[in-house]
């Protein structure tokens, strides 16, 4: 799986198609010529919890992604915003969730006309 790092990055893919579920909101931005490997970034605010807690949801998100994430797309970029119910969450509830998400992330994106580029003349 590969990851997002930088701040921009996060930045970009918050501009994209959204979808929220119980445990976590789901942000995606996917490119139109897409042969790159889908990309991952995780992220729990303070306000969310303590380290412990904030980290133990980064951790779950992770390994839903890591076992339900096949079904992200080719030169897309995700953003899972875990939410404080990550934590109560079952595990099969969280696969299920991630799931629909991915679904109606993609349902948006295909629906979202394609931005044309200026042509550099």
């Amino acid at each position: 799986m590969e990851r997002l790092k930088k701040r921009v990055e996060f930045k970009a893919v918050a501009r994209g198609v959204r979808c929220e579920r119980p445990a976590f909101v789901l942000q995606a931005r996917c490119e139109a010529a897409g042969d790159n490997p889908p990309r991952f970034g995780f992220t729990v605010t303070k306000r969310t919890g303590n380290s412990v807690e904030r980290n133990r949801i980064r951790r779950r998100l992770k390994a839903a992604v890591g076992e339900g994430g096949g079904q992200a797309r080719q030169g897309c970029s995700y953003v899972l915003v875990g939410r404080r119910s990550a934590l109560s969450r079952s595990y099969p509830d969280l696969l299920s969730d991630l799931e629909v998400a991915f679904e109606r992330v993609h349902n948006a994106v295909d629906r979202r006309p394609q931005r044309r580029r200026a042509r550099d003349s």
